[in-house]
């Protein structure tokens, strides 16, 4: 109710009052004693819609203020700093987010046959920029650690959803091994197994070509075809393709059972590198022992394919993957390799690892306040069949110390055995790495 109102209504009980009282009793006030009253009643209503002619002035101003206020705001970016920086053009065709990864190592051995050097280092030290630009998404990421200029670039490609799944052109991991497909802040070692690039697909981690995956909601298939050419190496002519499809028939919030398999070609042809296969059965820095290769010159070919098995129940995790791989070879038959790994993890104070059934991998668990404890051991094999005992080993024991989201710091062990000179070095390895 407007103040006007209830002014007047006011003003009117009350001249009723007096007038009814007037001539109820002959001793009522006097024609001046009302008079006097509904001057007063007059000046009151005259104050009153003062004070609405003023409310009604300001509430314009307030919403004009309020819609230029929205209007400002509609025509600026959007900034976020949670777990680090992204902004955001206000019409939501541009985004940027920039971040980054640090792992500093260091390394001791316990030489036997083979020397080796303990020593300090920065394994990875990475800058990525990613976002989108009208509907197409980018990344580019830098390891400074691995070199300069295209000797340390990692991921560079731009994608975009099309039908049931998503495009992706540039440089990247083409689809297969589920270990090497697991981010590197996520990987439960500080190393990965054989049945990867540290050990199958020596030094062709990263490849040139064109990817399209289609993932649901406990799946994912997706197919790669790419150059045998790394962002450093020169042009060549050699060709590869890799499938791999996942399948979690189990995943709950506290179960989670994850089924995959893979394939790989690798055709070299003019100008491509030799494809091989090696170990660093001690960890990283020690002693390494070639285990097959095919030279880029003979034409030949590398075939492979891997089956997968992995799963989480409350704080337990493990993960397996077995792969066999032939390297032709241009004089005589062909040779198989076959690699295999078995590794888990016990989170001691509550915890458990995080499934991405979009990509079929496992990754970190959520931290909280008090930080999180990780046992973790595994068991990793890999041997040329038609070579006499060319074959490493290696078992591996560690903790992991979850600081909180952006912090961890890892322990392994490492006691490697190399079946072709007899050796069996171990290492202590320790990690401090961050990440944003």
């Amino acid at each position: 109710m407007r103040l006007t109102t209830l002014a007047a209504a006011v003003a009117l009980a009350i001249t009723g009052l007096s007038t009814d009282t007037a001539f109820a009793q002959d001793t009522a006030a006097s024609n001046q004693e009302i008079a006097e009253l509904r001057a007063q009643v007059a000046a009151l209503m005259t104050r009153i819609d003062d004070l609405e002619a003023r409310d009604d002035a300001q509430s314009g101003i307030n919403i004009d203020t309020a819609e230029a206020l929205k209007a400002q705001v509609a025509t600026q970016p959007k900034v976020e700093t949670k777990g680090g920086l992204k902004v955001t053009s206000a019409d939501g065709n541009f985004s940027m987010s920039v971040g980054g990864r640090l792992h500093f190592d260091g390394y001791a051995f316990d030489e036997d046959v083979a020397s080796a050097t303990g020593t300090t280092e920065f394994r990875r030290a990475r800058l990525t920029l990613g976002g989108s630009a009208w509907g197409w998404e980018y990344k580019m990421e830098q390891d400074f650690a691995a070199g300069s200029n295209l000797d340390g670039l990692r991921d560079l490609y731009i994608a975009k959803q099309f039908g049931a799944g998503k495009l992706t052109i540039g440089h990247f991991k083409p689809y297969r091994s589920m270990e090497e497909l697991t981010s590197s802040n996520e990987i439960l070692m500080m190393e990965r197994p054989f049945a990867s690039a540290t050990g199958l697909f020596s030094g062709r981690q990263f490849q040139q070509g064109v990817g399209y995956q289609v993932a649901g909601s406990n799946y994912s298939i997706g197919g790669t075809v790419f150059n045998l050419r790394g962002a450093a190496s020169p042009r060549n002519e050699g060709m590869g393709a890799s499938g791999r499809a996942t399948w979690a028939p189990i995943m709950s919030g506290t179960q989670t059972l994850h089924l995959g398999g893979w394939i790989s070609h690798e055709n070299a042809n003019a100008g491509s590198a030799n494809l091989s296969a090696s170990a660093n059965y001690a960890g990283r820095r020690g002693p390494s022992q070639s285990i097959a290769s095919t030279t880029g010159a003979s034409g030949e070919q590398v075939d492979a394919y891997g089956l997968e098995l992995a799963g989480q129940f409350g704080p337990l995790f493990f993960q397996s993957e077995y792969a066999n791989a032939s390297f032709g070879q241009p004089v005589g038959a062909d040779q198989d390799v076959e690699t295999y790994y078995v590794q888990g993890s016990w989170m001691l104070n509550g915890g458990q690892k995080v499934y991405k059934p979009g990509t079929g991998v496992f990754g970190s668990p959520k931290v909280g306040a008090d930080g999180l404890w990780e046992l973790t051991a595994r068991y990793d094999h890999i041997e040329n069949q038609d070579l006499l005992n060319r074959e490493a080993e290696s078992m591996i024991l560690g903790v992991n110390y979850y600081i909180n989201s952006n912090l961890r710091v890892m322990f392994n062990y490492t006691q490697g055995e190399n079946e072709v000179t007899g050796d069996e070095t171990a290492q202590y390895a320790v990690r401090t790495q961050f990440n944003f």
